[in-house]
C-alpha cells in the first residue's frame, strides 16, 4: 500500500482505496484488483514555501515603493464649461473611474473661484 498525504494507494494496482478508518489493524480492500492491503494512520503532510523561490516580475514590481511630488498630482485640465458661481467659461476637470468598468467615469469640475461641481458620465 502506498500513502500520499490522506489518500492511501493499492500497491498492486494503484488504485485510489477507500478512506482510511485511522485503525492500523483494519485491512483495506481494493475493489479493482482484490489485493488486500493494510491500513495505516492518516499522516498530514505540511509544507512551506518562501516568496523567494518563485521568482516573480509582478512581486518586484509590487514591493517597489513609487513617491509622487505635487506635480506628479496634477492632472487636471481645462474645459470649456461655465461655472455656475462666478460666470467663469473655463472650469479644471479631472476624471475618476469610480464605479464598475462597464459605467462611465466621474468628472470633477473645480473653478478658481472655489466653486467644484462633478457629473457622472
Amino acid at each position: 500500500m502506498s500513502v500520499i498525504g490522506s489518500l492511501i494507494f493499492c500497491t498492486d494496482c494503484g488504485n485510489l482505496l477507500r478512506e482510511s478508518t485511522g485503525d492500523a489493524n483494519a485491512i483495506l480492500h481494493c475493489t479493482v484488483c482484490g489485493a488486500r492491503n493494510n491500513d495505516t494512520i492518516p499522516q498530514t503532510i505540511v509544507s512551506e514555501s518562501k516568496p523567494s523561490a518563485f521568482p516573480s516580475a509582478l512581486r518586484a514590481k509590487r514591493s517597489a515603493v513609487q513617491e509622487l511630488s505635487a506635480d506628479d498630482r496634477k492632472t487636471e485640465a481645462i474645459a470649456e464649461k461655465q461655472c455656475v458661481k462666478c460666470g467663469r467659461k473655463e472650469m479644471f476637470y479631472t476624471t475618476v473611474q469610480l464605479r464598475s468598468a462597464d459605467e462611465g467615469s466621474t468628472v470633477f469640475y473645480r473653478c478658481v473661484c472655489g466653486h467644484k461641481e462633478t457629473e457622472n458620465n
